[in-house]
């Protein structure tokens, strides 16, 4: 029989612009659950450190770099930026109100409140394709963590974005010499070659260990000069 150490308790339920999301506890964990699909917790992050390290490690010794990552998710990659300096302007665009919600006053806020609190870092509720699409700013690196990868979209309109016309979209915000930096939950062959024929130099991927599975990888690529 189950304890009630074993059933997550609903912290937070709402309807967003794409669905329902659903902020849970479990045990010490909080999860993030969109359309009854689960999407992450904060049970390690080690990946999403990664795939900022990955980016700047990549990148050429220009100062301030400005960095733009792609989903909020439960933190992690916002904080670890905003822990070096070496970062200049961080913006995180995340589609869904509640997730930001959640962390500038919610359960969440404990993981970003420092970051948050960073003059460098803005935070920009928009869907992220449309963003890529239509922003003129422009940046040194583009960390990418809304989906579980290339192949494993959280919603359909999301597969753009790792397809050709995307790439291109994601190409034009980089500035010579940038970084795109693509978080997987497996590796991608085919995705790597597309990275290839969209210009993209120096395609590699870099894999993370897991607690149990497949390793999660970074994919990267780099903008000519």
């Amino acid at each position: 029989m189950p304890t009630a150490y074993d059933i997550p308790e609903v912290l937070d339920r709402r309807e967003g612009p794409y669905g329902e999301v659903v902020l849970r506890r479990h045990g010490d964990l909080l999860q993030i659950i969109a359309n009854g699909c689960f999407l992450m917790d904060t049970s390690d992050g080690r990946s999403e450190r990664r795939l900022v390290d990955a980016a700047l490690a990549a990148l050429d010794e220009r100062p301030g770099p400005r960095l733009l990552i792609g989903g909020l998710g439960v933190g992690f990659s916002l904080a670890h930026a905003a822990a070096n300096s070496r970062w200049g302007r961080i913006t995180v665009v995340e589609r869904e109100p509640a997730v930001i919600d959640w962390h500038r006053r919610g359960p969440l806020s404990g993981l970003s409140r420092a970051a948050l609190s960073d003059p460098r870092t803005e935070i920009v509720e928009a869907d992220l394709v449309a963003f890529v699409n239509e922003t003129s700013a422009t940046y040194d690196a583009l960390c990418l963590d809304i989906d579980n990868g290339p192949g494993w979209t959280v919603t359909e309109d999301n597969g753009g974005l790792y397809e050709p016309a995307g790439l291109a979209g994601c190409a034009r915000l980089l500035r010579p010499g940038g970084v795109l930096a693509v978080w997987s939950a497996e590796p991608s062959p085919e995705f790597e070659e597309t990275l290839r024929n969209a210009g993209f130099r120096h395609v590699r991927t870099e894999e993370i260990p897991v607690a149990r599975g497949v390793p999660d990888v970074v994919h990267l690529g780099v903008r000519p000069g």
